[in-house]
């Protein structure tokens, strides 16, 4: 084993995914971090598990009313109780669990690529509400599920992917999905206890990397950005890098080894400086202004 992986061989990474998604949608990833001496998890949402063509079967029924607390108490339930704290990694709806998570003191370090934004976060580009409208523009569909067309899937998610590959995509990973999510995002400044919210200020906090992709419709890089921001009086170490080129499937378009690349070398440095036994020098320059593209 190589000197790089060592230090990484007893930790294990739990992938969560975002909506509209499976965790068949981190088979790269976990492959990648799995060849690197990571142990690798990637637990369904409530009814997200199984056989895809069952999930898309099962889904109206049995994710209708589905909400961030239910989900995010389901990982709770599986983070909390592990011997030594897991990376979290988490893809749009996922990157915002991953946050809420390390929000209530759980995990060794995270990341968000794409993330849903918390409680806060209040800009909204035009690309991020089409990109929603099939969910959100009736509102009876709070307590139902939606599912993406073709279309409206390669808009939201596959836009800089060429047609045939956008189309494999969808056939292999998209799949019908609450609405109610999209919802709670959307009116989060409005409630008092919303499940979006969360403590940008706490100093505590373990690391986190923000993930955007340049040619995000469903989170445009703006709002990634301005969720980076958010922490900026943490002296939690929190950065951000943006992909130029890269879509809402950031973490299966073409090039997404390099993402991946990205994302364990950010961890191999920040799970370093965690375990460093004296205090690191200036720290000040490790949080909340890391800003690369």
């Amino acid at each position: 084993m190589s000197e790089n992986n060592m230090e990484s061989t007893a930790r294990t990474v739990v992938f969560i995914h975002g909506l509209w998604m499976t965790p068949l949608c981190w088979e790269h990833f976990e492959e990648h971090f799995a060849a690197q001496g990571y142990h690798v998890m990637a637990p369904a949402w409530p009814g997200h598990d199984g056989d895809i063509g069952k999930v898309r079967d099962n889904a109206p029924t049995a994710l209708a009313g589905l909400g961030l607390a239910d989900i995010v108490s389901h990982f709770e339930k599986i983070v909390r109780p592990m011997d030594e704290q897991p990376i979290l990694v988490g893809h749009s709806f996922g990157g915002l669990i991953v946050q809420i998570l390390l929000d209530r003191g759980l995990g060794a370090a995270g990341i968000g690529m794409d993330s849903a934004p918390p409680k806060g976060v209040n800009r909204v580009p035009l690309a991020q509400l089409k990109a929603s409208w099939p969910a959100i523009r009736r509102p009876a569909n709070r307590h139902r599920v939606v599912a993406l067309t073709f279309k409206q899937y390669k808009f939201g998610f596959a836009n800089t992917m060429p047609e045939d590959e956008a189309r494999r995509a969808y056939e292999r990973y998209a799949v019908p999905d609450t609405a109610r999510l999209l919802f709670q995002a959307a009116l989060a400044d409005l409630m008092r206890n919303a499940p979006t919210e969360i403590d940008y200020n706490d100093g505590l906090r373990k690391p986190l990397l923000l993930i955007a992709g340049g040619k995000d419709h469903t989170v445009p890089a703006s709002v990634s950005k301005s969720n980076f921001h958010k922490y900026t009086h943490s002296s939690a170490v929190t950065d951000y890098h943006e992909f130029a080129d890269r879509s809402h499937n950031i973490i299966l378009e073409k090039g997404w080894e390099e993402v991946a690349d990205y994302a364990s070398e950010w961890l191999k440095d920040v799970l370093h400086l965690e375990t460093m036994a004296e205090p690191v020098p200036d720290r000040d320059v490790l949080t909340s202004n890391r800003h690369t593209v």
